[in-house]
This record gives C-alpha cells, structure tokens and sequence, in this order.
C-alpha cells in the first residue's frame, strides 16, 4: 500500500497535535488517509492545523485537552472515540523539556516532565487498549522518543532522558503483552530536529557543532519524522512490534 490509501479507514488520536513533531505527524496521518483527532493545549493552534489539514484534503478534529502527569487519559480517549465513532491508532508527541543541571532541578519540575513524557503514555495506551479489545479490533501505537533513550546522555536533561528511557521498557511489555490482541507498539527516536520547543538550542553557539557531528550534514525536519510515525502506524509494518527506529541523520552512530 502507498499513498493516500495506506491509512484509509483508521483514525488516529495525536497528542501534541498543535505544532512541531506532533502537528508534522497529524498532516501526514491525514495525508495517508487517516481521520486525526489533535489534542493539545491551546485551542487557537489546533485549529490552525486542521484548517491547514481540511485544506489539503484530510479530515481532521481539534480536541483541546491538558494531558498533564496523564490523568483524564481515559476520558480523552472517550471524548476521541465519540468525536469520530473509534480510535484505531495512537501517537503520543506531548512533551516538554526543563533544561537545568540535575543538582538544580527540583522534584515538582522531574514529575511534571515524567508525567507528561511517560506516565501521560502508559494512561493513553491502557485507555486505547481497552477500547481496542471491547472492539476485538487490531491496532498500533506509536511514542515519540529521543536518542536520549537509548544511547546518548546529553547535560541538563535529566527529566528528559528519564522519561524518553522509560519509554522504551513501557513499549517493550505492552508490545509484548497486546501482541495477541493485534495492538503494536513502537517507538520513533528522533534526533535533532528543530521545532518550537528545541529552536533556542539551535541559535547557540554549538550549534554548527551539532551539525558537523551529524553524518546528514543537517539538522532534522519534523514531516521527517512523520513519514517514519505513518509507516509503522500501517499495514507496511504490520509485523514489526516493540522496536525503536531512530531517526537521528546517523548522529547516533556516527
């Protein structure tokens, strides 16, 4: 399957739907057929993107909602459900990032980045799986995580890299435990890509390092990432369950 085909019929639930990696991910779900519910925030940027998203053809809702440490996931998950009669796919791209030294960094600040990145992921997917199983309907779940999660430490992210390692073990058990109900679960790693939320790393000194760093030669760009969320959101992937693909420009390995 390709094009506009490849996610007819689904519908899709997209966390941090209002802009960056999350808005790129809802466009290109809508671009593959998919109907996208975005959630975030602030209403005035959901809006935008469906606007931006019925333009091109695609249909789409705005669900403003406050996922916070994941509490209400489970009435989110309702409220999708109703608006568009069934959620088949999810993605979770909220996040945040608090940038200090761990030695600074206070315990409400660690929570609050968890609970959004984490906790927030583990309410969404139990909620979804529910739904999917009361459906005896297949389904795929996709988290956003960092080269943080695996193999790379970078200074004043503790928080961070704490909830985009957690991710990993959460996908792995759930891959493992809702492969027999046909729910998969993934994880896209994404390296650096500038967005909203990273652009003021980007205007520092190190950035030009950064680049040199990666093999690219190139800092990423979020419909990058997309494209890598809508393949293993369809059936082209449909046996590829708890795995994490990096999308980085080789900066990982390089």
């Amino acid at each position: 399957m390709s094009g506009a085909e490849v996610l007819a019929g689904r519908r899709a639930l997209v966390t941090g739907g209002g802009s960056g990696i999350g808005a790129a991910i809802a466009r290109d779900l809508a671009g593959a057929g998919a109907v996208v519910v975005l959630v975030g925030r602030r209403r005035d940027r959901l809006e935008e993107q469906v606007a931006s998203i019925e333009a091109a053809g695609g249909v789409a809702e705005a669900l403003p909602f406050d996922l916070a440490g994941g509490e209400g996931a489970r009435s989110l998950v309702e409220q999708a459900v109703a608006r568009v009669g069934g959620i088949d796919l999810l993605v979770h791209a909220a996040g945040q990032q608090i940038r200090k030294p761990a030695l600074e960094l206070s315990l409400a600040d660690y929570d609050s980045v968890v609970g959004l990145h984490l906790r927030a992921a583990f309410a969404l997917s139990q909620a979804l799986a529910d739904h999917l199983r009361a459906r005896g309907a297949p389904g795929s779940i996709t988290y956003i995580g960092s080269m943080t999660s695996a193999r790379v430490g970078l200074p004043d992210t503790v928080a961070y890299a704490s909830a985009k390692s957690g991710l990993l073990g959460l996908m792995r058990t759930l891959a493992v435990e809702w492969a027999p109900l046909g729910i998969r679960v993934n994880t896209v790693a994404v390296g650096f890509v500038v967005t909203e939320m990273t652009k003021d790393l980007f205007e520092q000194p190190g950035r030009k390092a950064i680049v040199a760093r990666t093999p690219a030669g190139r800092h990423g760009r979020p419909e990058e990432i997309a494209r890598a969320v809508t393949f293993l959101a369809s059936e082209n992937a449909s046996f590829i369950t708890g795995e994490m693909l990096t999308v980085d420009g080789g900066w990982s390995v390089g």
